[in-house]
């Protein structure tokens, strides 16, 4: 394994799939504020979520790269369409089984069985996530195929 073209390449699709997913709420095709949600999970001041939750999702960004590299490693394949097609699977695991698992774990969520409470007030993302838009799911995927796709292009096997 190549421990600096992971570190390297990790960060780098990490960075990206971020901003793309902060870009996306920007441009109001989602809701959804990734590393908010994060943050909130060790805070309720809402500044700092903001940025525990950016660090919270590096830190988890460069985790699962790692995942990759070894997927990568054990299939001897580590091109761009294979990156996105992981990417593509690892997207789907999101918002199909962790995001309707959320409220589970999340101590200032509200879920769809309990509602809103003074501690519990924000809103579960729901299954895809469509509780913070329709184009959520869309915006999730398109951003860990590029992670994917990041990853699988940069990183060498050799």
């Amino acid at each position: 394994m190549n421990v600096g073209a992971w570190l390297i390449w990790g960060f780098a699709a990490t960075v990206v799939l971020t901003t793309l997913m902060a870009g996306s709420q920007a441009a109001n095709l989602t809701r959804m504020n990734l590393p908010y949600l994060l943050g909130t999970m060790v805070t309720p001041s809402r500044d700092k979520a903001k940025v525990l939750g950016i660090v919270m999702h590096l830190v988890n960004g460069w985790v699962f790269s790692l995942v990759y590299v070894l997927a990568f490693h054990q299939l001897g394949v580590a091109t761009w369409w294979w990156g996105a097609t992981v990417g593509f699977v690892h997207g789907a695991f999101v918002i199909a089984v962790a995001f309707p698992a959320l409220p589970g774990i999340h101590p200032r969520m509200a879920s769809e069985t309990r509602g809103p409470t003074v501690v519990r007030h924000l809103e579960p993302p729901g299954f895809l996530g469509r509780h913070y838009g329709m184009r959520t799911p869309v915006s999730v995927l398109l951003s860990h195929l590029v992670y994917g796709g990041i990853l699988g292009a940069f990183y060498p096997l050799g």
